[in-house]
């Protein structure tokens, strides 16, 4: 039975009242096959169903629901007035007549569920259908203070209080809770045109409200236990006579308000024929209303041994007093406005203040705690995002390095290899070319040099060599040009190797040189050299078709010098001349020339 909540126990009573005691065995498990519902167990009990030969197997009753925290109190009642008279037929509402009235009804009940259930096993016996007569069910006994079905929320009972008073809750008003001043707590204009008009105050402005939470009652509790509040509860009901006075001189009083207001006392209340509050009257056990209880979160008392070490240290909210009956007379009565004061000032926040406030201590540390761990959580990420960057910038910039490197030596290859190419296209050109230079000298050179003439020519070679030699004066300057390039082929290639063929070209003699010229577009580029008379310098280029004897500057002969175009070739530097003519080492070539003279 230990592990029952305060519903199941409360229906297990109900029903041990109902039956006159018995197993408690047997009830609980009657119960339990009625999902807890007192009447349906008491039919069961005394024969208000079918035989149970003759009904359907009863399918297994759901889990209980769960049991929200919020729901199981810690009652602290070592603060109040034991004085009280435990039931007021004036101002004890229903639940008490309920409460004294419940077993008179069950004794008088007794013979006749007994007769009901003798006729029921008779008629299931002849298998007769039982007939249904009124009053044969359990319905009389049904609470006299039913489960409400209005759904009627906080919010429109405290503005229907707002309404009725004339009054504005202190909440819309803005002001600063904790303040002690009285100017923070006085009333403003309201959205009610008549509500500040009828004030009972006239310094005050307008008469002043608790600041009503507007939301559900569990939600209330929570917010009590999640900023380590106190939290008041107040319930009431239009069907006592004692409500209007509570509300005038109580719920309106300035110094009631101003002191839940200034200890940053959570309030929440609501009429008990609302269905919130209704729950909530419940779950505080309200049997006499007014009704007023102050809550808040204080530690266990007297932990189960089921329970853990570390769950019995975790505060729990409690019930720290419940104040019920008349507010009069003043400063006597249970829900006084000077009896609710004096509580609230010499018993309830001296007592309560310091837990939370240790609490509060506690929250704070936690949370700089945890403010601090996610500090160094950001500077722990925030260097690490750092470390993360400097590697892949320094990642990056290795593998640009390497790019670059590699794109580089990429470029260098195919440089080299260009030179390569170039060099070796430029080989292959000068191989061809000296090629030839050497079919020049046999097949061109050659015979012009036997065949000789009354034109006699000096050629001063690059190297310094002197040649002198006669041409005809029909003898085509392409013919001259063609002897001097004969000249350049280097001394190890020997004439008796000369090529007899046209390399890489047709035609032959002169023709086969100028159609090379053609080809290649410029006669610069093909002879690589020009000529020139020495004095006065006149320069004598080649032109296609044009004899020697047709050129002023060669009429009687004279002296020519080869001057190459660029920078000399090695071919040329290795030269020992031509063998062609006769060379005169001692520039004695038969002419006087101006320098000769000097």
């Amino acid at each position: 039975m230990s592990n029952l909540s305060e519903t199941q126990q409360r229906a297990l009573d109900q029903l041990r009242e109902l039956t006159n005691g018995g197993s408690d065995e047997v009830s609980i498990g009657v119960l339990e096959s009625v999902d807890w519902n007192v009447e349906r167990a008491a039919e069961a009990i005394f024969g208000g169903g079918p035989s149970t030969s003759n009904r359907a197997p009863t399918p297994p009753p759901p889990p209980p629901p769960q049991r929200r925290p919020m729901e199981t109190f810690q009652v602290d009642d070592s603060a109040q007035n034991h004085n009280q008279p435990v039931s007021n037929w004036n101002t004890g509402g229903n639940s008490v007549l309920y409460t004294l009235a419940r077993p008179l009804f069950s004794i008088i009940a007794f013979p006749l569920h007994i007769l009901s259930s003798v006729f029921r096993f008779i008629f299931n016996i002849l298998r007769i259908p039982v007939p249904q007569f009124r009053f044969s069910t359990l319905n009389f006994y049904r609470p006299l203070r039913p489960r409400p079905s209005h759904r009627g929320g906080p919010d429109k009972w405290v503005t229907e209080l707002e309404e009725e008073l004339g009054a504005v809750c202190i909440g819309k008003l803005r002001g600063p809770r904790g303040s002690a001043s009285t100017s923070a707590v006085e009333a403003g204009p309201s959205r009610l045109t008549a509500r500040n008009t009828q004030s009972d105050d006239p310094a005050e402005g307008g008469k002043l409200l608790p600041d009503f939470k507007i939301c559900g009652y569990e939600e209330f509790l929570r917010t009590c236990q999640r900023e380590l509040k106190v939290g008041c509860v107040i319930l009431v009901t239009e069907e006592h006579d004692d409500t209007p006075e509570f509300k005038r001189a109580t719920l309106t009083n300035p110094d009631f308000v101003k002191a839940l207001y200034n200890n940053n006392i959570l309030v929440w209340g609501g009429d008990v024929r609302d269905i919130e509050a209704w729950n909530a009257s419940e779950k505080l056990q309200a049997t006499t209303y007014p009704f007023i209880a102050f809550v808040a979160l204080q530690s266990r008392r007297a932990p189960s041994s089921s329970r853990s070490a570390s769950n019995s240290q975790q505060p729990v909210l409690t019930v720290l007093s419940r104040h019920q009956g008349k507010p009069y007379p003043a400063g006597t009565g249970p829900t006084s406005t000077q009896a609710i004061l004096d509580h609230l000032d010499r018993q309830l926040l001296p007592r309560v203040t310091p837990f939370l406030e240790r609490l509060r201590t506690e929250q704070r540390e936690r949370e700089r705690d945890r403010q601090l761990r996610e500090e160094q959580d950001r500077a722990f990420q925030e260097t690490a995002r750092r470390d993360k960057e400097r590697i892949e910038a320094k990642i990056a910039a290795e593998k640009a390095e390497k790019e670059a490197q590699r794109r580089a030596e990429e470029e260098a290859r195919l440089a080299q290899l260009r030179r390569e190419q170039e060099a070796a296209e430029a080989k292959r050109k000068e191989e061809l070319r000296m090629d030839w230079r050497r079919w020049t000298r046999k097949n061109v050179a050659g015979p012009l040099t036997a065949a000789g003439g009354s034109l006699r020519l000096a050629i001063r070679l690059a190297t310094g060599a002197r040649l002198v030699q006669s041409f005809a004066p029909t003898t085509s300057l392409t013919a001259l040009y063609a002897y001097v390039d004969a000249q350049l082929v280097p001394s190890h290639f020997a004439p008796e190797d000369d090529p007899t063929v046209v390399p890489g070209g047709s035609g032959s003699g002169e023709k086969a040189i100028e159609s090379q010229i053609r080809a290649v577009g410029s006669a610069a580029e093909w002879w690589g050299f020009q000529l020139a008379t020495a004095y006065p310098r006149s320069e004598i280029p080649w032109k296609h078709g044009v004899q020697l004897g047709d050129l002023d500057v060669l009429k009687g002969g004279g002296q020519i010098v080869v001057e190459m175009l660029g920078s000399p070739r090695s071919s040329v530097e290795h030269s020992n001349g031509g063998t062609a003519g006769n060379v005169d080492d001692d520039d004695s070539d038969g002419y006087k020339t101006e320098s000769d003279e000097e």
